[in-house]
């Protein structure tokens, strides 16, 4: 008899069906020939234990499931969630069972959460997002790179840089840089000169240095020096951009344009304005960057930077499980033009 807080057994499939816990086994693996009677008799004590439940939590710890891990900053993030649905479509066409993982932006917490995938045994452990570029993180997951190979698994970057050359990795990546050197641009040519770049700043995380480098070498190659009073910083969310906005607006910032490090910062920096009376695009400009779904639905419908994010969920998957394709590819960026820019009208004195 089985308890109700008690996890059943195979013996206790066996028992309850009348039958040899070999004979679960083959039932359960649907790969070996037993009686039609047979079957049904252990179906339906799996059934009535809850035994298949309990099957799969088991193994979730390792025991033999054919398993790849995302892992990413934060599930709530919409960027995040469409690399996932990419990740999730491909691992299931290819027999995998989709593990999510969390990490809140804590380098500490990934590298503990590749480690518990390492002795999951998973057969792909795929990092989203930006890293982290300070030598003892990137120590720890060269090592990692190298156990999980070892152990028959795959280290993935997805949207990162590589470790190196010859690190035992598979890196899908986008053009980060190269989006927000042609957005940036796209507002240079438009007359913009004072142009705010509202996001992350940390140096140390890869997205965050891509992002400002290409806006950089934009203003370089237009021959624009960078105010640094127009590096704002705050996070990746609607909330940063609100508040940054609020700051801008009242410190008296001069600008034209606002360039939102995400579409999430973006929607709150319209909200501000929006609060402020200040018309977009006719008395600022604004963009974002990776294109969600919603940002057509803004108002007004903001221009942006393409990032095909389900795509780079797709690709991390398929080569991570077929790695006789290339190891390290580079997916393209374009800008999306709608209709949250202007060109800037100068008025004559």
């Amino acid at each position: 008899m089985v308890s109700e807080n008690s996890r059943a057994t195979v013996k206790d499939v066996a028992a309850r069906a009348g039958v040899s816990p070999a004979t679960v086994s083959r039932v359960l693996a649907g790969e070996y020939p037993v009686t039609a009677a047979t079957r049904a008799r252990v179906q339906r004590a799996v059934r009535e234990l809850d035994y298949v439940a309990n099957a799969q939590a088991r193994a979730l710890k390792g025991a033999g499931t054919r398993m790849v891990a995302f892992v990413m900053d934060d599930v709530t993030g919409p960027s995040f969630a469409y690399v996932a649905k990419g990740v999730e479509q491909q691992a299931t066409a290819m027999g995998r069972l989709c593990l999510i993982c969390a990490t809140h932006g804590d380098p500490a917490r990934e590298l503990e959460v590749v480690e518990a995938m390492r002795e999951q045994r998973a057969d792909a452990v795929i990092l989203v997002g930006g890293g982290f570029l300070d030598e003892e993180y990137r120590a720890r997951m060269i090592h990692f790179a190298y156990a999980l190979d070892k152990a028959g698994s795959r280290l993935v970057l997805c949207g990162r840089p590589a470790l190196g050359d010859d690190v035992p990795t598979t890196v899908v990546e986008y053009d980060n840089e190269g989006g927000a050197y042609a957005m940036t641009s796209h507002l240079l040519s438009q007359g913009h000169r004072r142009i705010v770049y509202l996001g992350n700043v940390r140096l140390n995380h890869t997205t965050s240095r891509d992002r400002i480098a290409g806006y950089t070498r934009a203003h370089r190659a237009y021959g624009r020096p960078v105010d640094p009073a127009l590096i704002v910083p705050g996070e990746y969310t609607e909330a940063a951009g609100y508040a940054g906005t609020r700051r801008l607006l009242a410190d008296g910032v001069d600008c034209t344009a606002i360039f939102a490090a995400t579409d999430m910062v973006a929607a709150g920096v319209l909200r501000a304005l929006r609060e402020a009376a200040i018309r977009v695009p006719e008395e600022m400009s604004v963009v974002g960057y990776d294109d969600i779904p919603m940002s057509i639905h803004l108002r007004p419908a903001l221009t942006t930077v393409r990032v095909p994010t389900e795509e780079l969920g797709r690709t991390a998957v398929r080569l991570a499980l077929h790695q006789a394709e290339p190891q390290h590819v580079m997916l393209g960026t374009h800008i999306v033009v709608r209709d949250s820019v202007s060109p800037v009208v100068v008025r004559e004195a």
